[in-house]
């Protein structure tokens, strides 16, 4: 076997904007079960997937919105972090780092799969969704998506994409 049989990668093809958000239920660090459904009539969701909890890009990610999170919530946006992550990797994750938003653990891949993300897998490693992120309105629908989003900037593309909307 070669080196690089060992990796997949499960292709995928994520939600264009103007689709429907998918309405599924996620897993959260407390172990909670979470209609995503139900959040989106709230106002603006942030659904944004990342590899692996407790890793520098993630981390970095996680930390931009974590310390723009009252910008975001003035503008009506309830953030929502995704990985393949266990519970209690979720868990001590978001407590390490003081997310006061929910992280859903999701080694079932419902919810990554739902958005499109691709997962790449690797031996004995596991599996790791792309950084990838969904705006979603109060409608469900998604309004901006970015396919390659940014660690230290996330934030602050978020709150571009809320101002070109109009938000």
């Amino acid at each position: 076997m070669s080196f690089l049989t060992m990796f997949t990668t499960a292709r995928a093809d994520p939600l264009d904007v103007g689709a429907s958000a998918p309405a599924v239920t996620g897993m959260t660090d407390t172990g909670d079960k979470l209609d995503l459904g139900a959040v989106y009539s709230k106002g603006y969701t942030l659904v944004y997937f990342f590899p692996k909890a407790d890793t520098p890009g993630c981390t970095a990610e996680g930390c931009s919105l974590r310390d723009a999170f009252q910008d975001l919530s003035d503008k009506a946006v309830t953030v929502i972090g995704v990985s393949a992550d266990d519970v209690a990797a979720q868990k001590a994750f978001k407590e390490k780092y003081h997310f006061p938003f929910t992280l859903i653990a999701d080694k079932n891949l419902v919810v990554i799969k739902a958005f499109g993300v691709p997962v790449r897998e690797i031996p004995v490693a596991g599996t790791f969704a792309s950084r990838q992120s969904f705006l979603i309105n109060k409608e469900g629908k998604i309004v901006w998506r970015d396919l390659k989003a940014s660690t230290k900037q996330q934030a602050a593309d978020v709150l571009n994409a809320l101002k070109a909307l109009g938000g």
